[in-house]
């Protein structure tokens, strides 16, 4: 069955529908990873956003329940060179095809993902409309004329927990099944702003009685649960508009040990005064290279964020730059001197990605011994 993708500047790509069929907006990005296509699907930072993912055979090993990294697909959609009908893994349920049907998600197979994303490199991430419903550019330029984009809104409130609750899963390893779930020392709230799964797992496997409370929480709020650190997630679109989690981490900051990851990075340098501003295309892949500036140690990481922090607007606060993206010398970290708080844009929880980052989690461990 067709499928066409449209893009806000009238550029047509037409190929294959899998998945399910519908239409859906978003804003058109790309990943370079070449595996873990099912977490990057369920990161809520993908909130209203069609991804591209740039290697060519996407679908070989199958999804499965375990690689959620939340409670559903948050993508507005899903764009392929090759999807694999066919997969085989010991892990395997269903195919990519099945799963993306079952969540209602339109994938589009079969066009030249390399223009694609030789596009987007040159003309900065877009509003683009999907469908396996609608062949009329006419038409679906009407749709698409009617969507917003990302910048200025707040889709937080779109993505995070309804409710508190308890996270108790540590970290299982895939192979012996055995969970790395460790006595609780520390107590742990972390805001959802669209949190993944594997970050909750890294907390609980470092000793931590996480409770997960909704991105609105206030300050009052947090501090009535008596924590030992407050933890700020990672979550989708402009960080700006989301003026009552900065408002809530500026009443936070010297109370309490903070660690922040991406969105909650950007979050924490907005509650210190600093600005951020949208990149080109932005980083989402499993293979960034940073540079720890306190070690001279290059990390290969995996990102996921359209939004940055203006480096100048931080340094001059009271803080110290710890990391650097080596691809765009981007801000990638920094601590606060004078407050037991510090954050990083990128994912040191991977999934997908390496792990030479998990150290971060340590840090955060030794911040609250030092309360």
């Amino acid at each position: 069955m067709k499928a066409i993708l449209l893009l806000e500047d009238g550029t047509v790509f037409e190929g294959t529908s899998f998945g399910a069929i519908g239409q859906k907006c978003g804003e058109v990005v790309f990943n370079t990873a070449m595996s873990g296509y099912q977490e990057i699907l369920t990161d809520p930072s993908y909130n209203e956003q069609i991804i591209t993912m740039t290697y060519p055979l996407i679908g070989n090993y199958g999804t499965n329940k375990a690689d959620w990294e939340s409670r559903k697909i948050f993508a507005a959609g899903f764009i392929v060179k090759e999807n694999c009908n066919y997969p085989s893994n010991f892990r395997n349920t269903a195919s990519l095809s099945d799963y993306l049907n079952a969540n209602n998600v339109v994938g589009l197979e079969g066009i030249d993902t390399r223009a694609l994303v030789r596009h987007i490199r040159t003309k900065g991430a877009m509003r683009g409309i999907i469908s396996s419903t609608e062949f009329s550019t006419t038409n679906m330029r009407k749709t698409l004329d009617r969507y917003p984009g990302l910048v200025g809104r707040d889709i937080v409130k779109d993505v995070t927990t309804e409710k508190v609750y308890r996270w108790e899963q540590g970290v299982v390893d895939v192979l012996s099944g055995d969970e790395c779930a460790p006595e609780k020392k520390f107590k742990v709230v972390a805001f959802d702003y669209g949190i993944k799964q594997n970050i909750l797992r890294l907390l609980r496997s470092h000793g931590c009685d996480v409770q997960v409370v909704p991105a609105s929480t206030t300050a009052k709020q947090v501090l009535a649960r008596k924590p030992d650190g407050v933890f700020l997630s990672n979550g989708p679109g402009d960080p700006a508009p989301v003026d009552y989690a900065i408002e809530t981490v500026r009443k936070l900051l010297g109370k309490v040990p903070i660690f922040g990851i991406c969105l909650g990075h950007q979050i924490l340098a907005l509650a210190l005064g600093a600005k951020t501003y949208k990149l080109k295309f932005g980083h989402r892949g499993a293979n960034h290279p940073v540079k720890n500036l306190r070690t001279g140690k290059i990390e290969i990481t995996s990102q996921n964020h359209g939004f940055c922090v203006d480096m100048d607007s931080l340094k001059e606060k009271e803080v110290e730059l710890t990391h650097l993206n080596l691809n765009d010398n981007t801000n990638e970290g920094f601590r606060c001197k004078d407050k037991p708080a510090f954050s990083v844009q990128y994912h040191p929880e991977a999934s997908p990605g390496p792990h030479d980052s998990n150290y971060l989690f340590d840090d955060f461990i030794k911040l609250m011994q030092r309360k």
